[in-house]
């Protein structure tokens, strides 16, 4: 196959050997259960729990109903939640689904996360939380959130679905915040084919998330909460034992990767690449690259656009903000926050994962790199 004509995706899902998810399973026949925090789903709590080096953790069938319980494990169901515009649109919705409203905070430019300066002019008598997101693995400004938010006796909720595996000061990333939150669908660095967890150090919190996480049953007589059906089933679990063993194997691919990028982009006038943040054990999650037309000759649509008629998947990501989706839109105006709406027209999320070849690598950055010529 011609070079040109191999298609390289933005990314792929880390998969084990067929054989060792079939001896993974064996054991579900055994003793017949699927579902509802099965033995695999408890050894993998258990393992999860460990290897992130958290207190305690909830599994969940995604990400979003992590977060969606989280906030009302907590006890958040009105009021005012300061939130990123530059994420996922999951993010939003588990706020707006909670029955709370989003008040939308611009970014950090460096790093892309939420801008801790201009938090506290957002805050009113009616807000209960701040909903910070880790982009890119880029983690947020964690102490300068939490500082604003033990002064104005707010709640702490990270959306951590970039952030698998990463450490921040030593400590593992879920362990910041009233809780954290991670996804672990099918495009993450780790995954259980759809999945996602809620990291907690309070046992409140714990004992509302698993009744939460089961329709609110305490028992076979008692509900004593309006929960949803957000249970881990057995094979997801068993996917994610199997990836577990293989996750230090991926992120130390990954990180090839990076570097290799990092060899062919980096200082080029126009381009300007991920920060490489202090105290920070990176998971290597993403490799977005922003794109200064006027300097770098051509914008991001362009360089998309070339990647795409050479066969290489890229993504926009994020683009559009939250506050310029359909749903949102009428309700919000994003010039609001104009560091966001600028990056977001700009950044381009290139192809990584750990089976990306090193001259796969090369290939995406001489495309990019003529586009500047």
């Amino acid at each position: 196959m011609a070079e040109a004509d191999k298609k390289i995706l933005v990314t792929r899902p880390s998969i084990p050997d067929m054989d060792e998810y079939i001896n993974e399973i064996k054991s579900i026949w055994d003793c017949m259960w699927i579902t509802n925090m099965g033995p695999k789903h408890e050894e993998l709590r258990k393992k999860l729990s460990e290897y992130l080096g958290v207190d305690g953790i909830e599994i969940f069938t995604n990400g979003h109903m992590a977060i969606e319980l989280s906030l009302h494990a907590l006890g958040l169901y009105e009021g005012e939640v300061i939130t990123s515009p530059f994420t996922f649109v999951s993010t939003t919705h588990a706020i707006v689904r909670s029955g709370l409203t989003p008040v939308f905070c611009d970014i950090d430019p460096d790093d892309m996360t939420i801008d801790p300066d201009k938090i506290e002019e957002l805050i009113t008598d009616r807000t209960v939380a701040i909903v910070p997101v880790h982009v890119y693995g880029n983690i947020c400004h964690i102490e300068d959130i939490q500082a604003i938010a033990d002064k104005h006796g707010l709640k702490v909720l990270y959306d951590a679905a970039h952030t698998f595996g990463e450490t921040y000061k030593g400590k593992g990333i879920g362990a910041y915040g009233d809780v954290s939150c991670f996804s672990f669908h099918a495009t993450k660095v780790y995954n259980t084919i759809e999945g996602g967890a809620a990291c907690f150090s309070d046992r409140e919190t714990g004992r509302k998330l698993g009744y939460l996480r089961d329709f609110g049953i305490v028992d076979e007589e008692t509900v004593d909460c309006i929960g949803a059906n957000a249970k881990m089933n057995e094979f997801c679990a068993a996917m994610g034992l199997c990836n577990l063993r293989h996750v230090d194997e991926d992120i130390a691919k990954r990180a090839a990767v990076t570097t290799r990028y990092r060899e062919h982009l980096e200082g080029i006038p126009g381009i300007r690449l991920n920060p490489v943040q202090k105290d920070v054990k990176s998971n290597h999650a993403y490799f977005p690259a922003i794109f200064d037309a006027a300097v770098f000759g051509a914008d991001r649509d362009e360089v998309f656009d070339a990647l795409n008629k050479n066969g290489i998947g890229a993504r926009k990501y994020f683009y559009p903000i939250t506050t310029m989706m359909d749903c949102y839109r009428d309700k919000y105006n994003a010039e609001d926050t104009p560091i966001a709406l600028k990056i977001s027209k700009e950044v381009l999320s290139l192809p990584l994962y750990p089976g990306l070849a090193a001259e796969e690598v090369d290939r995406i950055c001489r495309v990019i790199t003529d586009c500047g010529r």
